[in-house]
């Protein structure tokens, strides 16, 4: 079960119990975390059901409906210039941390991250699918969903082919710098710790053009709400699904949010 709706609800749940379990915080801390936005929500919903201050750092170019969910669970926000990308919310969560003696989860370091999705998400699939994979996409943010479930799904299934997926004008995992993108909640603009760059075969950049477009498709098609970053996945599995060697082959890849949380985007102008 994913409460609010995003993929990012089990690390929420994973790093602040672990936290708690190894004595790293109590009822009286205040967490403080950088957020694309949904970590964040997933992080508010935890903390608003175990009474815990939450402040966020978030760029300002994230949705407006992502700020109103943090609000409206109780987390406290700080935004920071959109020029500055996830680097300058880390940056900021880091200065208040100093400052009011706060703890930071610090989701692109934390290994709580990759840990649950190896403990659930891979065993979710492999359940789902009869253990029939042969392709595993996901597109990187944290490199949490990529790293954990890749590993896991590759302990039980040697052969298969795991794809990350980052977008086109901030393709860092294919040796490019960091730029500003629209597909929020990935592409960060550098390579996280967490990352393990040896689980992926491959990388496979997409436009914002591309993953909004396939966005759309998914509702029109499919009758699916989804994100942008879901439209990127989607966008990158069909590219290699197309290639003639792929025929027959079983792909598998994440639909990490709702469209819901974008409607204030471009992901709506149709």
């Amino acid at each position: 079960m994913n409460p609010t709706s995003s993929v990012k609800d089990r690390i929420a749940m994973n790093m602040v119990n672990r936290a708690l379990e190894s004595g790293a915080i109590n009822q009286d801390s205040t967490i403080i975390e950088p957020t694309s936005g949904n970590t964040g929500v997933g992080l508010a919903s935890i903390c608003a059901s175990k009474s815990l201050k939450l402040i966020l750092t978030m760029p300002e170019s994230m949705s407006i409906e992502r700020r109103k969910l943090l609000t409206h669970l109780g987390a406290e926000i700080v935004l920071t210039p959109a020029s500055e990308g996830m680097s300058g919310a880390i940056r900021k969560a880091e200065t208040l941390a100093v400052e009011q003696n706060g703890f930071v989860l610090q989701q692109f370091n934390n290994q709580d991250n990759p840990e649950i999705h190896k403990k659930t998400t891979a065993i979710e699939i492999l359940k789902d699918t009869e253990n029939r994979v042969d392709f595993f996409v996901a597109s990187v943010g944290t490199g949490g969903t990529l790293t954990g479930t890749s590993e896991a799904l590759k302990e039980a299934l040697p052969n298969l082919k795991a794809v990350a997926v980052e977008p086109s004008t901030s393709a860092v995992l294919s040796g490019g710098i960091g730029g500003s993108h629209k597909i929020q909640g990935i592409g960060a603009g550098f390579i996280p710790t967490i990352l393990n760059t040896n689980i992926y075969d491959e990388v496979i950049k997409v436009s914002d053009k591309k993953a909004f477009e396939q966005a759309r498709e998914l509702a029109r098609t499919e009758g699916l709400l989804v994100g942008i970053s879901s439209g990127a996945n989607v966008c990158a599995t069909f590219e290699i699904a197309s290639r003639p060697e792929n025929n027959g082959k079983v792909f598998v890849t994440i639909l990490c949010d709702t469209a819901e949380r974008y409607l204030s985007t471009e992901l709506f102008n149709d």
